[in-house]
């Protein structure tokens, strides 16, 4: 899904620094055994990317060593950046431009991903429980981590909050961050 919207952002145009970033998820574990960057990279170049404008960081777990690490291979590089395309998860595109404002905030951001539905994306997953655990867990980490210095604060609606206290009460934790104790994570009142 997401080399599809990275190439036809970038086509051809040589101008331009294709960096794709990644190691394993537990949702990208079975399908992208090589790792996300890997996979990545091959689809971008079956859509016409030139293999000479993608670059591979294979080692990122999360969503700030995504930016980090992507950031220091265009500097050794020797590429300057001005502004960078997040292309991510449909549901990680605020993460995605909260930790990139955070760890690179002097170039201009945009973040996107494949637009679908919900279902479809449940559909695309296989698993529509594990695709609501996911958002609850990317919501808290929107919550939590500000307070932590990973990302900058944003506003979250308050329906969106009693929704996610609501499922998250109601057993939808797996993705959810949890404290040395087993408790699950909560923004600082």
């Amino acid at each position: 899904m997401l080399p599809a919207r990275s190439a036809t952002s970038v086509g051809s145009t040589p101008a331009l620094s294709h960096v794709d970033s990644g190691a394993t998820s537990p949702t990208t574990r079975e399908r992208m055994p090589r790792g996300e960057a890997v996979h990545y990279r091959e689809r971008a170049i079956e859509l016409c990317v030139p293999a000479s404008a993608v670059m591979v960081e294979p080692r990122a777990r999360n969503t700030g060593e995504n930016i980090r690490f992507s950031r220091d291979l265009l500097a050794e590089a020797g590429i300057s950046v001005s502004s960078i395309l997040l292309i991510s998860k449909p549901y990680e595109e605020r993460r995605a431009y909260a930790t990139s404002r955070k760890l690179w905030p002097d170039v201009e951001i945009v973040s996107a991903s494949n637009p679908m539905t919900l279902r479809d994306y449940a559909d695309a997953i296989g698993d529509a429980r594990l695709v609501i655990d996911m958002l609850l867990g990317a919501l808290q980490r929107l919550l939590v981590y500000p307070e932590q210095g990973f990302m900058i604060s944003q506003q979250v609606p308050d329906d969106v909050l009693d929704a996610y206290n609501r499922l998250s009460v109601g057993g939808y934790a797996s993705r959810l961050l949890r404290d040395s104790e087993g408790k699950t994570l909560k923004p600082d009142a």
